[in-house]
């Protein structure tokens, strides 16, 4: 089991990593994060909306699932949001450059990041 940093320090030595977060889906405030490119505090509020935007719009289908991740995909950078399995109302935030990165295996290190993570 990995606590906050080392969970970050493991999902940033990805090949194409550029930076990640454990996100609090309550509040919108990084619990921790790590690497550059992007005001991560920032970009962890933001993406809580997305969050909240995509439970309610499932409730609103009755849709009774979960979500394994979100991606969002720029023109050069992927942006993996994953909520944790391990602790609920946290998100792991991921972002990689596109041109040197392999997606599946991002998916992948978010998903391992997440079965190890230790609150």
């Amino acid at each position: 089991m990995a606590n906050i940093k080392q969970t970050i320090d493991e999902l940033l030595t990805l090949d194409g990593a550029m930076c990640a977060a454990i996100v609090d889906t309550a509040s919108g405030m990084t619990l921790g994060s790590g690497g550059s490119g992007l005001d991560l505090e920032i970009a962890a509020a933001g993406n809580t909306e997305v969050m909240r935007s995509k439970y309610k719009t499932m409730a609103a289908l009755g849709l009774n699932d979960v979500i394994d991740d979100i991606l969002i995909t720029l023109g050069k950078q992927y942006h993996i949001i994953r909520p944790s399995k391990v602790k609920e109302g946290v998100f792991i935030y991921y972002v990689l450059d596109k041109s040197r990165s392999n997606l599946a295996l991002a998916r992948r290190k978010a998903q391992d990041a997440d079965t190890n993570l230790k609150f």
